[in-house]
């Protein structure tokens, strides 16, 4: 039973799954399963028209598979900007300093004494 909540995003119950992704905020909001029917709708044109064409089984295939390939390129480019342009959250913010806390190596201008001075 999923519900949702004031923005719109659906939810799942305990001890329900989902085998979707989440839905990710900001270029038009394109999930995988949009983008696979978008893809087979992409590939039935290119074979439609290869074969109102005229061409040959090998052309055919040939221009679906090139087909395929800019439209995974294109689908991977959209997902790495998408990350690009994603601010670091809290969590990350937090992991981060912890590095720096935990990291053996000096800050700028930062000092280490053992105490007592040599001179």
């Amino acid at each position: 039973m999923a519900s949702t909540s004031s923005h719109g995003e659906g939810r799942l119950g305990v001890g329900q799954s989902s085998i979707l992704p989440e839905q990710v905020d900001g270029l038009s909001g394109m999930s995988l399963p949009k983008f696979i029917v978008g893809m087979i709708f992409a590939l039935a044109i290119v074979v439609a028209w290869s074969y109102l064409d005229g061409a040959s089984l090998g052309t055919t295939l040939f221009r679906a598979i090139a087909c395929a390939i800019v439209i995974q390129l294109g689908y991977f480019l959209l997902v790495f900007v998408m990350i690009a342009r994603n601010t670091p959250t809290s969590a990350d913010k937090i992991r981060d300093a912890e590095r720096k806390l935990s990291s053996t190596e000096a800050a700028d201008g930062e000092k280490f004494s053992a105490g007592r001075s040599l001179h």
